[in-house]
């Protein structure tokens, strides 16, 4: 084990040009931005897409099966990585997300260094992405025209993945979409360049033609049940945390309704200016989360102006109207894990006509268990036509019973979606 925090490989600004920093999954549009983003930065980077039982079975090896089933997936996929044999132990180092809050995921790195170790990997350098200053690496350094290209990222990922989840379930053409999807990432990624500052105003200056793109794929005109999905944020946009639940409620007939990661970001900034107003604090980073949080406000307004204007798809409801809900349901105060934004979000989607919801949760993640399935009561006394299902993800669950349970969720709103037809 490391004797102390000075004993942990730190990423050296020589490895920059010689280790290739590993990137974990989650969001696949959003990942392929950030990964390409950090090599037009000169770092080497490979995105994992490594996804089988053995993943669970690495994470089982080396995490507590009581840990949260995120840490057991993101640590189990890199550790599969390693012993893979595609990579030299020596000229790799890894990537992960801090959230800085109260949730586990804070202590994600710990894990995984211990982890590391124990697999034989103990000198791989691990890399923290955070915005709280928590784990420093001489090596990587967050420069604000980076930060503003990741932000670049969040939007223009949430814009096409929405896009991408309207038109997937109609197309004609098996693929058109996918296709459609890698053609504006790399018209993006190329118009950026290596320009030290991406101007917004060409980015907004493609909004129309990415549309217009999107609604030039062939569709059916058949009308399909819409279900949202919410949740722990790893499991809610996971592909291999949620075992393909995008995939599974396409070859049920289903449209998956995603919110962006964007609300996401907006919440953890606005707990932060919450925060001053429930306990005190200094005004100064007060003031700095009040300039963010205007700065994407107007950005996800602008998205949502575009879609409107254009008039095909349906545009996500703006974070303000989502954090105006939460007055019906919660309070602000609570703020651990996802928190009050993953009651809300199951809130938003009903307002916006999507009634049929999956809500995913890792099973013995506590603060989700209670803002997400502790609340969906409360939400049907709002809405008693919700038809919302709460289904737990570990090691140990059985995918066919999870299938199973969201099946008769669909088949409650296919149901539902009849009824009005029968009666006439």
């Amino acid at each position: 084990m490391y004797k102390n925090k000075s004993s942990y490989p730190v990423f050296t600004e020589e490895m920059k040009k010689t280790h290739t920093i590993l990137l974990p999954m989650m969001l696949p549009i959003h990942f392929t931005f950030m990964e390409k983003i950090l090599q037009q930065y000169g770092y080497k980077t490979q995105l994992l897409t490594n996804d089988s039982r053995n993943i669970v079975n690495e994470g089982l090896k080396y995490v507590h099966n009581d840990t949260c089933y995120p840490a057991l997936l993101v640590i189990g996929q890199m550790i599969d990585a390693l012993k893979s044999g595609e990579y030299d132990p020596d000229k790799v180092a890894l990537m992960i997300t801090q959230t800085g809050g109260g949730c586990r995921a804070s202590n994600y790195i710990f894990l995984l260094r211990k982890a590391l170790q124990k697999s034989g990997f103990g000198n791989v350098p691990v890399i923290s992405l955070n915005f709280s200053g928590l784990d420093h690496s001489s090596g990587f350094k967050l420069t604000l025209p980076m930060v503003m290209r990741l932000v670049y990222a969040v939007v223009l990922g949430d814009f096409l993945m929405l896009l991408s989840n309207q038109c997937k379930p109609y197309e004609q053409n098996k693929g058109d979409t996918e296709a459609m999807v890698r053609k504006w990432e790399n018209i993006i990624l190329e118009s950026w360049g290596d320009a030290k500052l991406v101007s917004y105003k060409k980015i907004k200056a493609m909004y129309p033609d990415i549309l217009a793109d999107f609604a030039s794929i062939p569709k059916t005109g058949e009308k399909k049940v819409r279900v949202g999905i919410v949740g722990e944020i790893y499991v809610k946009y996971s592909p291999m945390g949620n075992n393909h639940l995008e995939d599974f409620l396409l070859s049920e007939g289903a449209e998956a309704v995603v919110p962006g990661l964007i609300d996401f970001c907006l919440y953890c900034i606005y707990n932060g200016m919450e925060d001053r107003h429930l306990y005190g604090g200094k005004r100064l980073p007060y003031q700095a989360y009040k300039i963010a949080y205007r700065y994407l406000i107007n950005k996800q307004r602008d998205m949502i102006a575009m879609i409107q204007k254009h008039g095909v798809f349906d545009p996500p409801m703006s974070f303000e109207k989502t954090n105006k809900l939460a007055e019906q349901y919660i309070s602000r105060g609570v703020k651990m894990g996802e928190g009050w934004l993953l009651t809300v979000e199951m809130a938003e989607l009903i307002e916006q006509g999507v009634k049929n919801i999956v809500c995913t949760q890792p099973f013995g993640c506590l603060p989700n268990h209670i803002v997400g399935k502790g609340m969906i009561n409360e939400i049907k006394a709002k809405h008693p036509d919700a038809n919302i299902v709460a289904i737990d993800y570990d090691p140990g669950a059985s995918e066919i019973n999870q299938q199973n349970r969201i099946k008769m969720m669909l088949a409650n709103a296919t149901d539902g979606q009849r009824a009005p037809a029968e009666q006439a």
